[in-house]
């Protein structure tokens, strides 16, 4: 396995010594750690299998723990866990505080949580609040009889007339967001699948059992949370129908605006004890919002008027520009630099839920120095860094061929037309051996990517010049450079329309760091005179260049950068 960690009871002792090269720490300092940590999201159904039954598991990530903590991780956010039908891969939660045994156990998450914390790396659960698994206990007794102790846990009504919703309400997932229940003749609310009804967060019950779920997880290490769907935890308890918009969507349906549904006022409040519920454990636990806000200004919202709600409000504008362009990633990082809470940003380009960057942004031809230029971006600017896993190896999208090879829901129900996400959660792809090294397996859960030859942690390691090691460079710098760190971010040549520019400035006399992108496939001139923000040399130092660049072309009045190039240099 070459950089495989053994599982098990002596997986202790492999830790590196204190003050090896390797070891990274958590200095104490009047910031919260997740201000300036770098966050590894994990699917746990791909990263590592143990036990050879195909699928990743919580003991896969355990032994993979000296590799996240050599390239430089401070934090990992696990994809849900919990027992679940599996309809939509852990989104549907029948047990908010157990394990699925098909992960491993409480005791093996317990161990995970002690191991990581062995090489500073914590963990983040991530929490499903909207909504639970029809399967849920909560859920089966709600639906057994109007008189239910638990009818009010979640959103019961009337239908119109003969078999006709409630209202045109629809599914994230398409077709009518309510589903007749024969057994009381009344419909219930599902904003996703048909099998994920939503809980009704106006009862104080509900959000009860669920802080205490909450409590629960932080009682046995957990780190902070990453909140999944929040801006859908409350819909308009008058019904209006939402505004219907020009057209049809991917299901056939009309398009609507998603008025009634997203983003009521009554999140705030829900976000506001979530908060407090966190601040009741040492540590600064994060909570982390998934919430596809419009614009800058909604986004901003999710902090609370006084900090008071969501440290890190996951951006999707920035996540959502699908193609390399200096204007329109400036516009962004000036808006969220400047939001009016003075929030720390939270930038990702990677998820379980969207393509690969590899692809996302490659041109066919410079995918990999392009994927280099991208993880510039993520980890040069002042925001909290969330990194996907496979990332810094280049991993790309992989979709099914075959309609009988689709998992995901979303590729069964809209194929061919869409094929869902698993070409974004193949398995990781360690080395040359089976299955990558992911899995013993005769067949994994799914397909390792015949990319996996040439793109893998152990022929990468062995490349001073892979996308892998470019990772490690930049994330090493990240840690050893103040500016990186705690460096405000000045924005340069605005004008630009090609090279995207910045300066991150430490107060005082350090040294600031100039990051230079070039998003364009030409070599581009650009001229900086920086007199007005402290530098007093004509010249920049080269900390990191790709495409090589040579001293004689740092003089920051006349520089030139190669196509996609990435330059970070520091100047005084």
């Amino acid at each position: 396995m070459g950089v495989c960690l053994a599982a098990g009871p002596g997986l202790a002792q492999q830790a590196s010594p204190q003050g090896s090269k390797a070891e990274h720490t958590l200095q104490k300092t009047e910031d919260p750690w997740w201000k300036h940590a770098v966050i590894y999201e994990i699917y746990p159904r791909s990263f590592q299998d143990s036990n050879g039954d195909g699928v990743g598991d919580i003991n896969g990530i355990t032994s993979r723990l000296d590799y996240l903590r050599d390239l430089g991780i401070d934090a990992i956010w696990i994809s849900p866990m919990y027992p679940s039908p599996l309809v939509d891969f852990g989104y549907d939660v029948s047990d908010y505080t157990a394990i699925d045994p098909l992960y491993g156990t409480l005791s093996d998450f317990d161990r995970l949580v002690g191991e990581g914390k062995k090489r500073n790396i914590r963990v983040i659960m991530d929490f499903v609040p909207n909504h639970t698994s029809d399967q849920h206990p909560w859920f089966k007794e709600s639906r057994s009889s109007r008189a239910s102790p638990k009818r009010d846990w979640y959103i019961w009504r009337n239908g119109k007339g003969s078999e006709q919703p409630p209202n045109n309400w629809q599914s994230w997932f398409g077709h009518s967001a309510w589903q007749l229940d024969p057994a009381t003749n009344q419909y219930y609310y599902h904003h996703f699948y048909t099998e994920q009804p939503d809980l009704n967060w106006r009862n104080p019950e509900v959000r009860k059992a669920m802080y205490d779920a909450m409590r629960f997880w932080f009682k046995r290490g957990a780190a902070g949370f990453r909140l999944d769907a929040v801006s859908r935890l409350f819909e308009d308890p008058n019904l209006h129908d939402d505004p219907i918009l020009p057209g049809k969507n991917a299901y056939g349906d009309p398009n609507i605006l998603h008025k009634y549904t997203d983003n009521l006022p009554e999140v705030h409040e829900v976000l506001r004890e979530m908060r407090r519920v966190a601040e009741e454990f040492p540590g600064d636990p994060v909570l982390i919002s998934e919430a596809d806000e419009p614009n800058i200004a909604e986004l901003t919202k999710m902090y609370g008027s006084k900090n008071d709600e969501i440290q890190l409000p996951m951006d999707f504008q920035i996540a959502d520009v699908n193609k390399l362009s200096a204007p329109d990633f400036r516009k962004l990082l000036n808006e969220i630099d400047r939001n009016t809470a003075g929030g720390q940003p939270h930038y990702f380009f990677s998820n379980h839920d969207q393509p690969r960057q590899w692809d996302r942004y490659g041109d066919g031809v410079h995918n990999d120095q392009i994927a280099k230029l991208m993880a510039a971006l993520l980890l040069t600017t002042r925001a909290t860094p969330l990194m996907y896993y496979g990332e810094e190896i280049g991993m790309r999208t992989t979709d099914p061929v075959r309609k009988e090879d689709v998992q995901d829901p979303i590729g069964k129900i809209g194929w061919p037309q869409e094929k869902g996400r698993d070409g974004e959660r193949t398995p990781m792809q360690w080395d040359a051996s089976k299955n990558s090294g992911f899995s013993t397996a005769e067949r994994p859960w799914l397909p390792v990517p015949a990319s996996s030859a040439e793109y893998s942690v152990r022929a990468e390691s062995q490349d001073p010049g892979s996308i892998l090691s470019f990772y490690k460079r930049l994330l090493a710098l990240r840690r050893s450079e103040p500016a990186l760190r705690n460096g405000k971010y000045l924005a340069l040549d605005q004008d630009n329309q090609y090279v995207l520019s910045f300066l991150r400035q430490t107060p005082g006399n350090g040294d600031s760091i100039l990051v230079v992108l070039n998003m364009s496939a030409e070599p581009r001139i650009v001229r900086f005179v920086l007199d007005a923000h402290g530098v007093r040399e004509k010249s920049v130092r080269p900390l990191i260049s790709v495409p090589t660049i040579g001293p004689e072309s740092t003089v920051l009045t006349h520089f030139t950068v190669p196509a996609f190039g990435v330059f970070i240099g520091s100047v005084h």
